[in-house]
């Protein structure tokens, strides 16, 4: 059965994204990775929220990287959440309902990681009990500002089990 995982790189303050979801920071970063690299063949779907589908890439410019996963290091499956109607894109589903989307994230992935793309949906799936594991991507650099791998003001700690550097399981 599939696992859901928010697996994401980050400013070491924090910031999976700049201002206004700008991914511009994280460009001179990509590049050859160990741990990304492992984890690609582990992932059989993609769960992404709108906003980070519609968003910025950190491959702008590029065209045989750019609007795709991992820079085109992944294809597969991915289904996204969102509550406005979207034009038909091909390997992507709509979803308008987070269990909905869950369940055909899971679906696509079969025994592989559901990677879920986007902090709010993120939010969501660990609000939800539904998230089981976060990998947290350091890259070494400070943003001051943007897009929180986590906001979630006023709610309780969550706690993390470290299944290995950076890797933790969520403990419910």
């Amino acid at each position: 059965m599939a696992k859901l995982l928010y697996g994401f790189s980050c400013s070491v303050d924090g910031f999976i994204a700049g201002p206004g979801g700008d991914m511009s920071w994280l460009t001179p970063y990509l590049g050859p990775d160990q741990l990304v690299d492992e984890l690609i063949p582990e992932i059989g779907s993609l769960l992404v929220g709108r906003r980070t589908f519609g968003g910025d890439d950190p491959h702008r410019g590029d065209p045989e990287r750019e609007g795709k996963a991992f820079g085109g290091g992944w294809e597969g499956p991915q289904v996204v959440l969102t509550h406005r109607p979207a034009a038909p894109v091909p390997g992507v589903t709509f979803v308008d309902n987070l269990v909905g989307a869950v369940t055909a994230a899971k679906e696509a992935a079969g025994d592989r990681y559901v990677n879920v793309l986007g902090a709010d949906i993120a939010r969501q799936c660990l609000e939800a009990g539904l998230l089981d594991e976060i990998l947290a991507m350091p890259v070494p650099v400070l943003l001051g500002d943007g897009v929180r791998m986590f906001d979630h003001p006023g709610g309780k700690p969550v706690g993390l089990e470290l299944l290995r550097p950076n890797w933790y399981r969520v403990v419910r």
